[in-house]
């Protein structure tokens, strides 16, 4: 993907030197109302509150009041993700530019679709986390991976996602990794267009398995208006080289329900499917890229998904 000479985002917020906290105010890392050093707690204390500080990917060190500095400390065994802009890598500081020359062509491109239907694009923020987060759909961790939050407007990304993709998923390439970062951006757009509230409504007066048909509906579209963003892109600042669109379907293929339930436990349940298949998600996003239409992408009146 040709994306070195693009545009930057201004709307990229860098939480990774944070850890995200549920039920505490503020940024950053959770602190306590008082400091406890090494005299408030004592034997069990201690232990537990190391255990609960590991579990939610707290430093213990916050809860001890010990710092936390020299080479034997938590903040020295940290994983590059999740470490101080300080010690975080070139590769990772040239991933998080990327995703900003990624999120600004979205940014661009449906500004200018949005324009054709009259209507005004609001741009929303990208933020970069590591480990966990808190948002205003609630606390998320890693294993969730990327997501998009109707409630504030933001998509949430840890890179390390990008390792799981390439490594367990067998899907490499940087446009397999903007494939990820349009399709959120994707459900930003349904927010816009009022289609996520009315899916939403539709959830609350049914039941789960007709619920996750309509899920599996609202992500499909979201794939597909990736491929819209990516024909869009490519036709309007030549974006694309060779390969890449093999990159996008195989991601698309990679993180599909049935090849993901097969991993995780050797069997597939289509009536628990959120996401679509495999298929239906190469499908989808190619339709999208193909046709290049907002009405191309209305997987609510499809027949066949």
């Amino acid at each position: 993907m040709r994306w070195k000479r693009g545009r930057r985002s201004s709307n990229v917020e860098d939480r990774r030197g944070q850890t995200g906290f549920p039920g505490f105010p503020g940024g950053g890392r959770m602190r306590m109302p008082v400091r406890m050093g090494r005299r408030g707690i004592g034997g069990i204390g201690t232990i537990l509150l190391v255990l609960a500080a590991i579990y939610f990917g707290v430093d213990p060190s916050v809860f001890l009041g010990t710092g936390g500095t020299g080479p034997g400390s938590i903040d020295a065994q940290l994983t590059p993700q999740s470490r101080s802009p300080a010690f975080r890598s070139a590769a990772e500081d040239e991933l998080a530019d990327f995703v900003s020359v990624v999120l600004a062509d979205t940014e661009d491109t449906w500004h200018a679709i949005f324009q054709k239907l009259d209507k005004g694009y609001r741009e929303p923020k990208l933020v970069l986390f590591a480990g966990a987060v808190r948002s205003a759909c609630g606390f998320a961790q890693v294993a969730m991976g990327p997501f998009y939050c109707p409630a504030d407007q933001k998509v949430y990304i840890d890179l390390s996602f990008y390792d799981d993709l390439r490594s367990r998923h067998g899907a490499p390439g940087d446009f397999a990794q903007a494939y990820v970062i349009a399709h959120e951006v994707g459900h930003h757009v349904q927010n816009l267009l009022g289609i996520s509230d009315k899916v939403q409504a539709a959830r609350q007066r049914t039941g789960e398995e007709q619920g996750n048909r309509l899920s599996v509906r609202l992500e499909l579209q979201a794939d597909c208006l990736s491929g819209v963003w990516a024909n869009h892109a490519d036709r309007a600042r030549s974006i694309l080289e060779s390969g890449d669109v093999e990159e996008a379907l195989r991601a698309a293929a990679a993180i599909g329900d049935d090849r993901l339930q097969k991993q995780a436990r050797g069997y597939v349940t289509p009536d628990s499917f959120t996401h679509g298949s495999s298929e239906q998600r190469v499908r989808w996003f190619r339709r999208g890229l193909e046709k290049g239409e907002l009405t191309s992408c209305d997987t609510f009146s499809a027949d066949r998904l």
